[in-house]
């Protein structure tokens, strides 16, 4: 089982990156990512996010929505969920990191939109964990080893991101290139050489 939760964790990081794989949570992304500090602040919020709306809507689906079939309700009732959650974050950040919540700006109550949130969520449904695990506990916990793992890769993803624009920024490139083309092109670069771990953690961890 262990090995299982690590595998989902590591696998979420580098191979089913939410941001570099499977473009969710752009918006973010592009617009947090100019400073480290911001870039590094927002990861860890959207974490946080993560897994607190993983924890809050895999039994509400389970035990609610599915045994009273309401499945129909699924996305009205994570939005909601995931709204609450992101407001509690700014209101925490607010209070305790006001420097943080002041250059989040705009970007942290995005997070409510953010549809890397939605889709860890829905993406964790989806992939019926309770059937793989065999029971819901185990299924819970491989769901929120999903979660973990695609907010600690979408905070991967914005560190390094940050790291490459902080270079971009002190080079020269055509005319043409210069402002969100550049940008574009190195976001498109750091998401190939994510592509170089697949297969690497199936026979890390002796799996299939």
């Amino acid at each position: 089982m262990i090995k299982s939760l690590l595998f989902i964790i590591f696998s979420s990081i580098l191979v089913d990156n939410y941001v570099l794989t499977k473009f969710l949570g752009i918006c973010p992304f592009l617009g947090v990512s100019k400073k480290t500090d911001t870039a590094t602040g927002m990861g860890v919020a959207v974490t946080f996010v993560m897994l607190l709306a993983t924890a809050a809507t895999y039994p509400i689906y389970y035990l609610l929505l599915e045994r009273f079939g309401l499945q129909y309700m699924q996305t009205i009732v994570f939005i909601l969920v995931i709204a609450s959650l992101v407001q509690l974050v700014e209101i925490i950040l607010k209070k305790y990191i006001p420097a943080l919540h002041k250059s989040l700006g705009i970007y942290l109550p995005l997070i409510t939109t953010n549809c890397a949130v939605l889709g860890v969520a829905a993406n964790n449904i989806s992939d019926d964990f309770v059937t793989q695990a065999g029971s819901f506990g185990g299924g819970f916990l491989m769901a929120l080893a999903a979660a973990l793992g695609c907010g600690l890769g979408f905070l991967f993803a914005m560190i390094l991101f940050a790291g490459v624009r902080s270079r971009v920024e002190k080079a020269n490139p055509p005319k043409c290139f210069k402002g969100l083309p550049i940008t574009l092109v190195s976001a498109s670069i750091l998401a190939l050489t994510f592509y170089g771990f697949s297969g690497i953690l199936e026979s890390l961890f002796g799996l299939q």
